[in-house]
């Protein structure tokens, strides 16, 4: 029988704004938006529209996906994160008022994951804000390759490589670029970029009974980070075989998704999906990482293992494979005020 999910929370209606509250509580250099909590916006706190001179990059959408996407708000990455509800689109007024708050004279750039609400959203606050005078770029992200063409509709999903790009975007930005030159470095980072998950579990939301959907020794590939269907239901298999199906899936010649070949040099992300221990994710970083060098005869530049960009309570995780060149290279390891991209990460294998 199903049963209500155990949440350390007061109302379930206030979640998000209780976390937004504790986040800027906890990071000095992280502020919200006049309006708070109806409008819930996340800013750099020292971003002002009226004395920032660089490009504003914004992202933002459902909650639920934490750290992603208020985590990653800081110098040399996002200027600010517009927040909606658990799962949901934030809505147009919130997401223009974030544009008002941050983008000076360089202009902004809106780095959209491809889901319906939030292109609908954001590029409704964009034209608004094309409207007053602003200068507005914006790219979509869809970096899943769980599906096999044809994509249907919606097309590719926006998954943890978003965070990869927001880093480039974010990076671009602090150098001092332009705003073309910005869009150009993160829309090529988003062209070359492709992520898979897998699940162990769905995910509960606050105040909602446990979905007993996935059941006892079955997992799910290509699950949804809001828990939509993935590509399959299938047993339990060990770590080495998981990798071994994802990896195959995101380099596959057959649905090139990702131009990345043997001999070339890549980025690596380990994304945790809310309730996998590190412990697991580490784990599968290894395997990874030797699957790769060996099997898929890649070099890797970069790994980065944690979690990014989760599903709530989600057991599961994603890995996302990014080709790498010395661009690519020199802002992932531009340095960043944003509280959750991880430190220390360099060096060569």
């Amino acid at each position: 029988m199903a049963a209500q999910g155990k949440k350390l929370i007061n109302d379930p209606n206030d979640v998000v704004t209780e976390f937004i509250e504790g986040l800027v509580e906890t990071y000095p250099g992280l502020q919200y938006l006049d309006g708070f909590p109806k409008v819930k916006v996340v800013l750099h706190a020292e971003a002002s529209s009226s004395t920032y001179d660089k490009v504003a990059v914004i992202s933002g959408g459902g909650s639920g996906h934490e750290p992603a996407h208020a985590g990653f708000v800081g110098e040399g990455m996002l200027t600010a994160a517009v927040c909606g509800d658990i799962f949901a689109s934030p809505n147009v007024d919130s997401i223009l008022a974030g544009i008002r708050a941050v983008t000076g004279p360089k202009g902004c750039l809106l780095v959209v994951k491809n889901y319906t609400g939030d292109r609908l959203n954001f590029g409704l606050a964009a034209e608004q804000a094309k409207s007053e005078g602003y200068n507005i770029e914006t790219i979509i992200v869809g970096d899943d390759c769980a599906l096999p063409p044809p994509r249907g509709i919606a097309g590719r999903r926006g998954l943890a490589g978003t965070i990869l790009v927001y880093k480039v975007a974010g990076a671009a930005a602090a150098a001092g670029l332009s705003l073309a030159e910005v869009t150009a470095e993160a829309r090529h980072a988003s062209e070359i970029i492709g992520t898979m998950g897998v699940a162990l579990s769905v995910c509960t939301l606050p105040g909602q009974v446990t979905s007993d959907r996935l059941g006892p020794g079955k997992m799910e590939l290509g699950l949804g980070i809001h828990g939509e269907p993935g590509a399959a239901v299938v047993d339990l298999q060990p770590i080495d075989v998981v990798v071994s199906h994802v990896l195959k899936q995101i380099l596959s010649p057959e649905t090139n998704y990702v131009p990345i070949t043997r001999g070339n040099r890549v980025v690596l992300m380990i994304n945790g999906l809310g309730a996998t221990p590190l412990m697991e994710l580490m784990i599968g970083a290894g395997k990874a990482i030797h699957q790769l060098q060996l099997e898929h005869g890649l070099a890797i530049d970069r790994v980065y293992t944690g979690s990014f960009m989760t599903s709530l309570d989600m057991a599961g995780f994603s890995i996302t494979i990014m080709k790498a060149d010395e661009v690519i290279l020199q802002r992932l390891d531009a340095a960043t005020r944003a509280p959750y991209w991880p430190v220390g990460v360099n060096g060569l294998w």
